[in-house]
């Protein structure tokens, strides 16, 4: 899988962001949220995007570093 379940991942443990609200921002279930984090499936880069200003509107810091987490220093 890619690396952005991984960024994830470590994006909502550092500044404590649970499944769920995530899930709830970007209207999807919470399980979709899981498969990503946990690495069982990799969002499509639609939904990248969406979870980008999903973090973004609940914590800009977290979605800096996610991005960051998943491009690196690329951009």
């Amino acid at each position: 899988m890619g690396k952005a379940g991984a960024a994830l991942k470590q994006v909502l443990e550092t500044y404590n962001i649970s499944q769920y609200s995530l899930a709830a921002v970007l209207d999807v279930e919470r399980n979709n949220v899981y498969r990503w984090a946990n690495e069982k499936r990799d969002p499509s880069a639609e939904t990248v995007v969406e979870i980008i200003r999903a973090l973004k509107s609940m914590n800009p810091a977290a979605a800096e570093a996610f991005v960051k987490l998943y491009v690196g220093d690329e951009i």
